[in-house]
């Protein structure tokens, strides 16, 4: 196991524990739209959103990378 996997395993675990620790219910405002939600779905959806855009500008800069 290389030392990447080893330290995305150890910010997951991290990630798992800090939002399994903050399940209050939170006001969730967004432009027009306003809910409430647990603050660890809130959590969880932030971290996939952000992992989808590190995904995609990963993809981009590797297509860019193979036209030259």
């Amino acid at each position: 196991m290389s030392w990447k996997w080893i330290l995305i395993v150890i910010i997951l675990l991290l990630l798992i524990i800090f939002t399994a620790q903050n399940y209050e219910t939170v006001q969730i405002k967004f432009l027009i739209w306003s809910f409430k939600s647990s603050s660890a779905i809130s959590i969880f959806v932030s971290l996939v959103v952000g992992f989808l855009i590190g995904l995609l500008m990963n993809v981009k800069g590797e297509r860019s990378q193979d036209h030259e």
